[in-house]
């Protein structure tokens, strides 16, 4: 009896401990977390300052949040990485929009309220969790975008991926200048 006790008394301790260790707090996707851009976003002094002698552009960047497998019942879903780029080694890029929307065209998020700005050749990646399952095979970005004249475009792409055991998924779409 004295050892069936003692076993109960490490035994209960060390089941809820391993309960509650392994319970996990609901958190939340990094689709929705806010992001870095109080780093990047751009102050109101300089954005008036670049405009004049500047060129305004629009891009489009597929996403696919999930990709059909076997049928149209089946999907896998994926995470995906858009990433925004400047290109240029001396100047700096202004994004001024990045909204996310689904496979029906409705806005999902936008992704910040302020223009960012890119120094040259930085990069920033938006991330859609594998969870979020919101855009669909037929979601996208739009990016509205600022450079001076001399300046080249920024580059927009995108890195789907997806790991299930000892097999990986991954593909990439390229951001295409709408206006």
């Amino acid at each position: 009896m004295k050892i069936k006790n003692v076993l109960l008394q490490l035994f209960v301790p060390a089941f809820i401990f391993g309960i509650a260790t392994n319970c996990e707090q609901p958190s939340e996707t990094s689709s929705y977390s806010p992001n870095h851009w109080e780093h990047h976003y751009a102050p109101s002094k300089l954005i008036s300052s670049i405009q004049d002698s500047v060129i305004t552009g629009k891009s489009y960047l597929s996403i696919y949040s999930h990709i059909y497998s076997f049928s149209k019942d089946k999907s896998q879903h994926l995470t995906a990485m858009a990433s925004l780029r400047n290109t240029s080694e001396t100047d700096t890029v202004y994004i001024f929009k990045a909204d996310y929307y689904s496979t029906e065209g409705t806005l999902i998020r936008e992704y910040f309220k302020k223009p960012i700005f890119l120094r040259p050749l930085e990069t920033v990646t938006i991330v859609i969790d594998e969870t979020d399952k919101h855009g669909g095979s037929g979601a996208n970005f739009i990016f509205e975008w600022k450079t001076k004249t001399t300046t080249p475009e920024p580059y927009f792409e995108a890195i789907m991926t997806s790991l299930r055991g000892s097999q990986g998924l991954s593909f990439t779409t390229i951001g295409k200048r709408i206006k």
